[in-house]
């Protein structure tokens, strides 16, 4: 309890979904306002697990009622901190009081060795010294978007190359799409980030969770792309978007094969999407990127993204030294 702020912090798994639904219902506006993302579906999906009492988390309690909650998930050896969230007049300290009692908590779990977490909602440095005085690293990610009603396509388009050839998102692409996402993220920054990116198996987890799980928006394989290599079927390139909004887009990922890069194709795969979207009155599009990822960065602006929010991503490594 604190004295300042008088507000305990519960165990979440004591609590029902219509308990929480107030807070839910305020954060989901916010989603909307700050993002263009329609939250509701994944409130939806929390408020699901919540009635099962299995998902792992805090509230925090002012005067009787549920005023914020933080929740995470385990996959492994590591836990992922999903969100955190609050309605109260000091909402940043109480939600470091949260993130400290879970960051403790999966700190002395036995079997976790990695913790993650990327809060999308909350802006750059927020939270900084709560995850720092706990070990975490911290990098700043960009929140980015277009406008497709001014958006251009380059009148200098490249050619694909001979024996790639480009379609539109195919269920046969899934598996090829995990060897793909593993071999082009191999030593990036963004594979220390999300350790997804490290093994096939991972990626084709990840995967998963975009195609296949309405967590991340809504996939939507018509805009969605693929770059096939026509001689044995892999992939050189892909880019997976999802609806968050009726009329916003989000990539949720595009990489290209490392032999293949400097061809111009991840402008190919950006603007192909972009197009898609914009001819079936899409009004933007949205994607996620780490600030040291100077030459996506640069490949974004010059498409016509434009930075419009930061946050951070934060990993803890048991083993690091």
């Amino acid at each position: 309890m604190s004295s300042a702020l008088q507000f305990e912090i519960l165990d979440l798994r004591h609590f029902s979904a219509s308990s929480l639904r107030p807070v839910l219902d305020a954060e989901s506006r916010m989603w909307s306002d700050r993002l263009q993302w329609d939250y509701r579906t994944s409130a939806d999906l929390l408020l699901q697990y919540l009635d099962s009492r299995v998902l792992p988390g805090y509230v925090a309690v002012e005067n009787g009622r549920i005023s914020g909650y933080v929740f995470c998930v385990y996959e492994e050896h590591k836990a992922i901190i999903g969100d955190v969230f609050s309605l109260s007049d000091a909402a940043a300290d109480v939600q470091d009081q949260l993130l400290r009692h879970l960051i403790e908590l999966l700190r002395n779990s036995p079997g976790i060795d990695r913790i993650e977490c990327q809060l999308l909602l909350h802006p750059h440095g927020l939270h900084e010294e709560t995850f720092r005085e706990a070990g975490f690293k911290l990098f700043r990610r960009l929140f980015m978007e277009l406008e497709l009603a001014q958006f251009k396509p380059s009148t200098s388009r490249q050619q694909l190359p001979q024996g790639l050839a480009l379609n539109t998102w195919r269920e046969s692409d899934f598996h090829p799409a995990g060897y793909l996402i593993a071999d082009a993220y191999d030593g990036h920054l963004d594979s220390f980030i999300n350790d997804q990116y490290r093994s096939v198996a991972g990626s084709l987890r990840f995967l998963h969770n975009i195609v296949r799980f309405p967590g991340c928006g809504l996939f939507d394989p018509l805009s969605s792309r693929s770059l096939t290599r026509t001689a044995d079927g892999s992939l050189a390139g892909v880019l997976l978007c999802s609806r968050v909004r009726d009329d916003i887009g989000h990539v949720t990922q595009v990489c290209v094969a490392r032999n293949q890069r400097g061809l111009g194709l991840g402008r190919l795969l950006i603007e192909e999407c972009a197009e898609n979207l914009r001819g079936r009155g899409f009004r933007g599009l949205t994607l996620t990127v780490t600030e040291e990822n100077a030459n996506a960065v640069e490949l974004y602006r010059r498409i016509g993204f434009v930075e419009k929010h930061s946050f951070d991503a934060m990993v803890w490594d048991r083993f690091w030294r």
